[in-house]
């Protein structure tokens, strides 16, 4: 039995990981001028976001691999990538 529920979460976490929207083709889309709303749409919600002054902060991901995108005025000013195939 325990055997069956660790091929299921492993099965479960290849599938996770698959299916995960950090690509170099999905970071390809992202453009200075993109609205904010499309690069949700690309990317999906941020993992987190911060606001300072008039810049708009946008992770989605985490330390090791991840899309980080600043807005103003909900468009993409600058982004950047780290560790994303």
């Amino acid at each position: 039995m325990t055997h069956i529920r660790l091929i299921f979460a492993l099965s479960l976490l290849a599938m996770l990981i698959g299916c995960s929207k950090l690509t170099i083709k999905n970071y390809s889309k992202i453009k200075a001028g993109t609205e904010y709303s499309e690069v949700v749409n690309i990317l999906g919600k941020p993992d987190t976001c911060s606001d300072a002054l008039f810049v708009k902060n946008c992770v989605w991901g985490n330390e090791q691999m991840n899309i980080t995108v600043n807005f103003v005025g909900d468009k993409v000013l600058l982004f950047t990538s780290k560790n994303i195939k």
